[in-house]
């Protein structure tokens, strides 16, 4: 796997700091496309995040997560992709890197439960926990076809010994010690049971009680039926005094994570190709179309220029966005400085006259993305208003009438440095996962600088005709 050995050769170098440690993995990081959208994607999630503050750039992102996140990110990513580089026309090899990467999400979320300090190491982990497997799949496949004879499916390490001449997870393990993988993570690629805490029991400890834990479960969700569930059910109540977390919590971060993958998988029944592909289809078409509508509407606010008023400006600007994005409720918030506070004064969507009147907050500033976001004078947008470390920056309002949504996003709209109103706009559980595109970034902020100028246009007018009183 000479593609994986490069990589990893660099990445280590960046953990252990053998060259300027930042600077190091900064350059690791952008040599590779796909792994600097993941990155600032990891940097720009709710749980780092400060109050939506977007993370453009690589440097600061490896200042908000630490070289390690990002290196034990960048090693998932690369086994995953190298693999799948050199994965021959095998369906066997194709269904154990699903369950590995299963595993790794499932772990990520199990862990984020558990307030690790890395969960990206946890992914790591259980990934690799699969590792022998994924070679021998890979590399040995007329040998996998003889362990399955011999011992069945699903049960291939029974015959491993007779066939390899050693158990899957001691291969695994020389394969990770080969390429001189952190001790910590060939450590967590154990195989630990239920029950087996002894004194002692150390962070190695619990990584290979979760990884043990996490392939279990991936096997189990893969066929997303009944005697699955209830296998995962089993396996969170065996686990959790080993990782510490409570079985009702851990089935909520698994059944998050069962959620979060499916678009990540392609052949496991419980992503449901042909669905899932016709979606994204679907999806991808509505968002096309959702991108004419903000043009279209931007050239029309353009076109009415100086014979419209702010409020009619307003109204056209979030009438476009609230169809280009397709949300399921948006607002307009003006300030009110005589009574300090924001005031929702237009609405659409579901059930938005009915919420119009809680909608209002006071204008002093307060340690919540709304703030923060008029503070800044830039377009934030929360991809999981839902994540736990992320509720502190909700405020109470928020969470008294809006809390259905799953995402949102606010355009502040601020006149010489401050804040005249923003708009908001979210979406449920009805709307597929979202991320915004650079373009529709661009489009809205197209859209606010043209009813910030029809204010300005108003504020001008106004002090004008005071000049001539």
């Amino acid at each position: 796997m000479p593609g994986f050995t490069r990589a990893i050769n660099a990445i280590l170098a960046s953990m252990r700091g053998e060259d300027e440690r930042e600077f190091s993995m900064t350059q690791t990081v952008l040599s590779d496309p796909v792994l600097t959208q993941k990155v600032l994607r990891l940097a720009n999630s709710g749980m780092y995040s400060a109050f939506g503050q977007r993370i453009n750039t690589v440097s600061k992102a490896v200042l908000v997560l630490g070289t390690e996140a990002i290196g034990h990110l960048a090693l998932g990513l690369k086994l995953i992709e190298e693999l799948a580089k050199s994965t021959p026309d095998s369906a066997h090899a194709h269904v154990e890197m699903e369950k590995a990467v299963l595993a790794g999400m499932v772990a990520q979320q199990v862990a984020a439960s558990a307030a690790t300090r890395d969960p990206e190491e946890a992914v790591v982990c259980s990934i690799l926990h699969s590792l022998g497997r994924m070679m021998v799949t890979f590399y040995m496949p007329e040998r996998w076809a003889r362990m399955r004879e011999i011992a069945g499916a699903g049960c291939e390490d029974n015959a491993a010994q007779a066939v390899l001449g050693l158990p899957l997870e001691a291969l695994g393990r020389a394969t990770a010690e080969h390429w001189g993988l952190p001790r910590n993570l060939v450590a967590g690629m154990r195989t630990l049971e239920p029950g087996e805490r002894a004194e002692g029991f150390g962070h190695d400890d619990w990584l290979a009680a979760l990884g043990t834990m996490s392939t279990r479960c991936a096997n189990s969700l893969w066929n997303d039926d009944e005697a699955g569930a209830t296998q995962v059910a089993e396996l969170a109540q065996a686990f959790a005094p080993m990782l510490g977390v409570e079985p009702e919590r851990m089935l909520v971060a698994i059944a998050k994570a069962k959620r979060e993958v499916q678009a990540d998988l392609t052949i496991a029944p419980l992503a449901k190709p042909q669905e899932t592909q016709a979606r994204v289809e679907q999806v991808a078409r509505k968002r096309e179309a959702g991108n004419r509508i903000l043009m279209s509407g931007a050239a029309d606010m353009r076109d009415a220029g100086v014979a419209v008023n702010p409020g009619q400006m307003m109204s056209m600007a979030l009438e476009t966005i609230f169809q280009g994005l397709s949300f399921t409720r948006a607002f307009a918030f003006l300030r009110n400085r005589r009574e300090g506070k924001y005031l929702a004064r237009m609405g659409f969507g579901s059930a938005a006259r009915a919420l119009m009147p809680n909608l209002s907050f006071d204008d002093a500033y307060g340690a919540d993305v709304f703030h923060a976001a008029l503070t800044s004078d830039r377009v934030i947008f929360i991809e999981n208003a839902r994540d736990e470390k992320f509720a502190a920056k909700l405020p109470g309002w928020w969470r008294g009438t809006l809390s259905e949504a799953r995402c949102f996003v606010v355009i502040p709209l601020c006149l010489n440095g401050q804040p005249v109103g923003f708009i908001y706009g979210d979406w449920d559980d009805t709307f597929p996962s979202i991320s915004l595109s650079q373009t529709e970034f661009s489009l809205l902020n197209d859209l606010r600088s043209l009813v910030v100028r029809a204010i300005e246009r108003r504020t001008q007018s106004e002090l004008a005709a005071a000049g001539k009183a």
